[in-house]
């Protein structure tokens, strides 16, 4: 796919982001939007998937470690032809199948069901050390938010990951700069990123996680990596493509209003015009 049409899809993916968190009420629109074109990179180039058959044994696995950025997932999920996109404004309602965090035994497409921060990478790893055992060839991304780094289970997993030389691993963290609380270094400094997974045996690629030139050639460099698991951090920007919401804290977690939805839709849909 050429990264117009790439860009195209991601925009769609914001939209449909936009659509679930106005229809919930609630949700996560700030991280699932700085993500968005890696999780459109992902469903719709990188991976070995089939939204016909979302257990087929060789795909490649995703675990989304930074779990309450599931309108993210579902978005790209649903874009991808896993299930209707009619549906994204149904997160979070009683008795919906997209909840707000992934769970894979009610979500298609879903391999790993998450919601402690932290605990997505551990999953992973393991996922990954299965496929070496087992002696198969899928891959296994997942995707961490930078205030989720300060969680000491994620280096414990890493250590192991890099121990282990598990180089069908690929982690993948959104260093958009911010999180609930305020900026990242402000919080809990968890900068130099790309040393600290280094010191865990990591191969370690930063790249402008809006640029789906520089997304591609890492991945292409990940799968290339022999002997360590690759660790991606992408520069992005918190809330991207929605004017009001892009470097912002505040929009973290919470939803917006009729008139901010409305806002909203109006930047995107301005995106599709550029695009057309």
């Amino acid at each position: 796919m050429d990264n117009l049409e790439l860009k195209r899809k991601a925009n769609a993916v914001r939209k449909g982001i936009i659509n679930a968190v106005y229809g919930a009420k609630a949700g996560h629109p700030g991280g699932s939007l700085s993500a968005a074109d890696m999780f459109t990179f992902l469903y719709f180039e990188e991976m070995n998937i089939d939204p016909k058959n979302p257990k087929k044994e060789d795909r490649d696995r995703f675990v989304l470690s930074k779990g309450h950025t599931a309108p993210g997932l579902y978005s790209a999920l649903a874009n991808r032809g896993y299930f209707p996109v009619e549906d994204l404004p149904t997160l979070r309602h009683l008795g919906s199948y997209l909840q707000g965090h992934p769970c894979m035994q009610e979500t298609p497409g879903v391999d790993m069901s998450s919601g402690s921060l932290g605990q997505g990478i551990s999953a992973a790893v393991g996922m990954a050390l299965a496929g070496k055992l087992d002696k198969k060839d899928y891959r296994v991304y997942t995707l961490l938010g930078d205030g989720e780094i300060q969680e000491g289970q994620v280096w414990e997993a890493s250590m192991f990951a890099g121990a282990h030389k598990l180089d069908n691993l690929t982690v993948i963290v959104d260093n958009n700069g911010l999180q609930i609380d305020g900026k990242v270094e402000d919080v809990c400094n968890v900068y130099p990123i790309e040393d600290k997974f280094k010191a865990f045996n990591f191969h370690v690629i930063t790249i402008d996680g809006h640029d789906f030139d520089a997304i591609r050639n890492a991945f292409k460099e990940a799968r290339a990596t022999k002997g360590m698991p690759t660790a991606i951090v992408m520069k992005t920007t918190k809330g991207k493509g929605v004017s009001y919401m892009e470097n912002s804290a505040g929009w973290h977690g919470k939803a917006p209003n009729d008139e901010e939805y409305a806002i909203a839709m109006k930047d995107l849909e301005a995106i599709d015009s550029q695009l057309a």
